[in-house]
């Protein structure tokens, strides 16, 4: 982007150098790696930095920063800073966002074996990062968890609605992690590289809720520590977490309960369809008995509403991200209703089909539903809502910064 870099943001105090008792990772391994994941967080990079090189004096460690392409350049302040600090790594990504996704890939990108995921909006207490690596290493566990809501742990000044917010989404967490953890809803925790390797083949990837993905994903029960730390207030920039959030973390849930077998978007244009049947009927018998229509009109009207709902439900939710909008958004309507319409003629031919071949009537039904769904879902996924061109182009494009090779003048 080219984005200018001001004096203010490469203050000497905001450029750490390597200290003579620390090595670069080309001499020694590296005790700790921190990914920081970001997204518009150009003004708290210099911040970070400058935090983390004051708590982890001692430790040989690196710093990754996953970019999802910031308008704001913040990866034009990484790569600044990496080409002075070999610590400092940067990994671009272009045509794709998502916090878990990074926080992968930022994990895969370095060769420590200990992890630590924290965000880059300082809104995470670095200075508990030695406890926790500690703790770890000395109790031999999989992960430890900076957590808000265990001894010396706090929300901070969360809104009612956030801390309500925050405490349902742990009740539903805790059906799917196959360990106890007081705040699984955390961003911030650090982990064992052994125990990521053994589940990363296994996590969904979606979403904001890593830490989730992760202790859901294990095969066997899961060695936890927990560290207390208050949550700050964001000082630079906006929270990411919206209502698209929380739809990612609906589909992470629904992904772990099952079991990865039922393609999660399946699923939930599924639940969106069962929300369109509650619709149907609502029309139904309010154009039957209100109106007093015919049942063939008020079936009619009945259906069109529950198809339509059906679509922007389904625009919003199950593929929020090939969102139509603009005429595309009518000639979406229309692929969905041709789509739908004839779903609903294969439901009933195959139902009829297998009742008459000696089927119970439920399972009859039952057989039509499917039919139904999968051509649906099929059909709406390859003509209503098919990717863009332009945007299958990018899918898998990653620019991987180079780290800089130390001269003597950095060591």
């Amino acid at each position: 982007m080219g984005s200018h870099i001001s004096t203010a943001e490469v203050s000497s105090a905001d450029t750490p150098a390597p200290s003579s008792g620390e090595s670069t990772r080309q001499t020694h391994g590296i005790d700790l790696a921190v990914v920081l994941p970001t997204f518009n967080e150009r003004k708290n990079v210099g911040e970070i930095l400058s935090r983390l090189e004051n708590v982890l004096r001692g430790l040989t460690w690196e710093v990754i920063f996953v970019d999802d392409d910031s308008p704001d350049g913040t990866a034009d302040l990484v790569r600044y800073h990496a080409q002075r600090d070999p610590r400092v790594r940067l990994v671009h990504r272009v045509g794709r966002r998502g916090l878990a996704s990074a926080c992968i890939e930022g994990i895969m990108a370095s060769s420590s074996d200990f992890v630590a995921i924290m965000d880059a909006d300082l809104q995470h207490d670095e200075t508990i990062l030695p406890r926790m690596l500690d703790l770890l290493q000395i109790e031999s566990l999989d992960v430890v968890v900076g957590t808000r809501n265990a001894a010396g742990g706090s929300m901070g000044q969360f809104s009612s609605r956030r801390v309500f917010l925050s405490r349902l989404g742990e009740k539903i967490s805790q059906a799917v992690c196959h360990c106890k953890i007081s705040d699984p809803m955390s961003g911030f925790f650090l982990l064992n590289r052994a125990f990521f390797m053994e589940n990363v083949h296994e996590l969904q990837g979606g979403g904001f809720k890593i830490l989730v993905d992760v202790v859901s994903s294990s095969k066997r029960p899961v060695r936890v520590g927990e560290v207390g730390y208050s949550f700050r207030n964001r000082v630079h920039g906006d929270s990411k977490l919206d209502f698209n959030a929380a739809i990612e973390y609906l589909f992470l849930i629904i992904n772990k309960v099952t079991g990865g077998l039922v393609p999660t978007r399946f699923a939930v244009f599924s639940l969106v369809g069962a929300t369109g049947l509650i619709i149907h009927l609502a029309c139904l018998s309010l154009l039957m008995l209100v109106f007093h229509r015919t049942f063939l009109v008020s079936q009619i009207a009945a259906t069109i509403v529950a198809m339509t709902g059906n679509f922007f439900l389904n625009n919003l939710i199950t593929y929020r991200d090939r969102k139509l909008r603009g005429v595309r958004l009518f000639t979406g309507v229309l692929s969905f209703w041709l789509a739908c319409s004839f779903g609903a003629w294969a439901n009933v031919t195959f139902a009829r089909a297998i009742l008459l071949s000696g089927a119970p009537w439920f399972l009859a039904g039952l057989a039509g539903v499917v039919i139904s769904s999968v051509w649906n879902y099929s059909m709406t996924s390859l003509f209503t809502w098919q990717m863009p061109q332009r945007r299958r182009k990018h899918t898998a494009v990653t620019t991987f910064e180079a780290v800089p090779t130390p001269t003597k003048g950095s060591q």
